[in-house]
């Protein structure tokens, strides 16, 4: 009883102060705020959500017009190119971005007011005024015609080549990709190490990946390829081989330097499909001989110029072309490592010059040939009559003589290039003995030690001087160990009239040659524009060096005199 009365008292006392019916007010406010509190808490929740959700990826995979496979960043390297649609933009603007752009507007009236008065006193002039477009604005891309972009690509092609270029070119824009797939454009392409870096392997994926472009290439662009390359390619090689061979019914050309795994295959697919096929180049590549070889026999007659690397099993392609597979053969070259050890090949020059009359150009690079003779050849043999280039240039000893050299170029009348650098046996009166007489470039010099077998001096360069004064454009004897005065009257052969405007290029490095010998020569050589003195002997100090140009030429003189 007495606790009931005490509630109601406080009842009563509530009431009387007027806090009665606030209570009921605090207490619903309160509920509201426990209602709102988990509506506030879900929001969050959601915002954490979307905040949590994966972000996109900084590149997409998709197909492209001109490569298979085209990797972008997801902010796409199109944006803003002719064909991508304008963004729209939002038609809110608030107070500071009205006053920013009234200002810049204001500027560009500005701007624009003198640049119709510049025009005007241009215009009073006479004169042109050229408008550079700005960065952003792409109409040249539509406007500028397809010839004159084919054009241009031509040119860039000369230094990068159609591979990468075109293919990055063709990604520009539309304009750009029609351009780039002119089939004029694709005429001659090289490619190099492919899509991986020397020395890393090729996953099973990336050689699919490497098929599947080279045959889209040639279906698609390599309508009119003429000159094919590859370098340094270990895997897929006969299937290039094979899809180029294919689809490319023009080819003339192809080069297959420091390649291996090339197969037999890769040669009966020339041999069916390759019909214009005239040039092979396999230097430094390691091929199936005998792939090669059943090619060159039964279809060696359409090969005019061939390239191979001396080797063990290689030098069986020199003897197959002895005896007569390439009877239309006009350039052969035959060459080797530096670093090699064995660089002897023996050469049957009688039964070369019976098999291949044609031939124009004969290189032996960095080879030691050994004579191998021919019964009755002597008489058989009609030489090389149309042979222009003799190379037998080493970096070593050499076994080359005079009457090597006569054996092979006594039937050559035609011959313009010699070069003989590093045959340390051969001598001035072999040279004189030769019977081509309008020799161009000679090229004569000994760059190693151990060429000079003697320190005794060498006699007779004037009589080889006398012999092509008329005709050599370029003449090298470097550190040949010939006289003073046989070197003066060397250059004085050379600086006759009829030789004045025709000798380029001149190696005396490490020769006697004397100061006045040289006022004999310059005075004399208008068209001379390379000179090459350094460790001249004879020379003062400060002249012993190269010259190139005919201004430093004249300066020399000037400090001669």
């Amino acid at each position: 009883m007495m606790a009931s009365t005490e509630g109601a008292v406080e009842d009563a006392g509530a009431r009387a102060s007027g806090q009665g019916d606030e209570a009921p007010k605090a207490q619903e406010a309160s509920l509201k705020r426990k209602s709102a509190e988990p509506k506030k808490q879900t929001a969050k929740k959601k915002k954490k959500a979307r905040a949590s959700r994966a972000a996109r990826p900084g590149y997409t995979v998709h197909e492209g017009e001109d490569m298979l496979l085209v990797i972008s960043s997801s902010a796409s390297q199109y944006d803003g190119s002719v064909w991508a649609p304008k963004k729209k933009r939002g038609k809110k603007k608030n107070a500071a971005t009205s006053k920013g752009k009234g200002k810049k507007n204001a500027a560009t009236k500005k701007k624009k007011s003198k640049t119709i008065l510049r025009t005007a006193a241009v215009e009073e002039r006479g004169e042109e005024m050229f408008v550079a477009a700005k960065p952003s604005d792409h109409r040249w891309g539509q406007s500028l015609p397809e010839e004159v972009l084919v054009n241009i690509f031509k040119m860039v092609l000369t230094q990068d080549g159609a591979i990468p270029f075109l293919c990055r070119a063709a990604r520009v824009c539309r304009l750009w990709n029609a351009a780039a797939a002119t089939p004029v454009l694709w005429r001659k392409v090289a490619v190099g190490h492919c899509w991986v870096a020397p020395g890393k392997s090729q996953l099973p994926k990336t050689q699919s990946q490497i098929k599947d472009t080279v045959d889209w290439l040639a279906q698609n662009r390599f309508s009119q390829l003429r000159d094919f390359s590859l370098h340094h390619w270990s895997k897929n090689v006969d299937h290039a081989v094979d899809v180029v061979s294919q689809f490319c019914p023009h080819l003339s050309a192809l080069t297959l330097s420091y390649c291996t795994g090339l197969t037999a295959t890769a040669f009966r697919s020339l041999g069916r499909h390759g019909r214009s096929l005239r040039r092979l180049n396999l230097q430094y590549a390691e091929f199936q001989v005998e792939g090669l070889l059943a090619y060159l026999e039964s279809h060696g007659a359409q090969i005019r110029q061939i390239w191979f690397t001396h080797g063990w099993k290689n030098d069986r392609v020199l003897a197959s072309i002895s005896r007569g597979c390439c009877p239309d053969l006009e350039l052969l070259e035959v060459n080797t490592r530096l670093d090699s050890k064995d660089g002897e090949l023996a050469v049957c020059v009688q039964a070369l010059q019976t098999a291949c009359p044609k031939l124009k150009t004969f290189r032996m690079l960095n080879i030691h040939p050994l004579h191998k003779s021919m019964r009755n050849a002597a008489q058989l043999s009609p030489g090389f009559p149309l042979l222009e280039e003799l190379c037998i240039a080493t970096a070593s000893y050499s076994y080359v003589t005079d009457k090597y050299l006569r054996d092979i170029l006594f039937g050559s009348p035609r011959l313009r290039v010699l070069d003989l650098r590093g045959c340390s046996q051969i001598t001035s009166a072999g040279l004189a003995a030769l019977p081509c007489l309008e020799l161009e470039c000679l090229f004569w010099g000994q760059y190693f030690s151990s060429h000079v077998v003697s320190s005794s001096l060498k006699k007779g360069l004037h009589a080889v001087t006398q012999k092509w004064k008329h005709t050599l454009r370029q003449l090298d004897v470097a550190n040949q160990l010939f006289s003073e005065e046989d070197l003066e009257l060397a250059m004085c052969h050379l600086a006759s009239a009829n030789n004045a405007n025709i000798l380029h290029s001149l190696n005396l490095s490490g020769t006697r040659i004397t100061p006045a010998a040289l006022r004999s020569l310059i005075g004399q050589m208008t068209a001379l524009d390379y000179l090459n003195l350094s460790s001249c002997r004879s020379l003062p100090r400060g002249l012993k060096r190269v010259y190139r140009g005919q201004e430093a030429i004249r300066q020399l003189l000037d400090k001669l005199e």
